[in-house]
């Protein structure tokens, strides 16, 4: 199973190509075959920044071929300003994945991070330790400006948590 993981943003969207895979423990269990982000330009307007992201989102559904798409649901307690950006992020995300007739999944930040940390409100750096413990990325050049962004982690934390609920 191909799990596209989304962590949908205005400027920066994180995503994820995961491979659930037979195995016992979580390195053989889960294989990323890519990450990394969508990183529109901030002085764009909004309707070029919507299309760029639709037009990437698609490329990768075309080319990794996911059974399933898997993002991250909005939840917002502390930043009111950007909830409508984000949801028309969303709204083209989901777009690209209805046209492709390709399943959605939704998981909350809480429940990502529930399920790689085991504690709902653990910091960035502990969901992304967990996650370098849980799938294999050292051959990925993290040094890459894509990859280095807390957003890519999260696209791969929330395709993991579409393996554990479609297994």
């Amino acid at each position: 199973m191909i799990i596209l993981g989304i962590d949908p943003g205005s400027v920066i969207t994180g995503y994820s190509i995961l491979k659930k895979n037979k195995g016992n423990s979580p390195t053989e269990q889960f294989e990323v075959i890519d990450f990394g982000c969508i990183i529109t330009d901030k002085f764009s307007t909004t309707g070029d920044g919507l299309k760029q992201i639709y037009k990437e989102i698609t490329k990768l559904i075309e080319k990794y071929k996911p059974n399933v798409m898997s993002v991250e649901r909005l939840f917002f307690f502390k930043n009111v300003k950007t909830v409508m950006p984000v949801s028309q992020t969303k709204g083209v995300i989901l777009l690209a994945a209805a046209e492709k007739k390709l399943p959605v999944y939704e998981f909350t930040p809480l429940q990502m991070k529930m399920a790689i940390a085991g504690y709902g409100r653990a910091e960035k750096k502990q969901v992304q330790k967990m996650i370098k413990k849980t799938v294999n990325i050292e051959h990925f050049d993290l040094t890459k400006n894509n990859r280095k962004k807390d957003d890519a982690f999260d696209a791969i934390g929330i395709a993991i948590c579409a393996a554990l609920k479609t297994y």
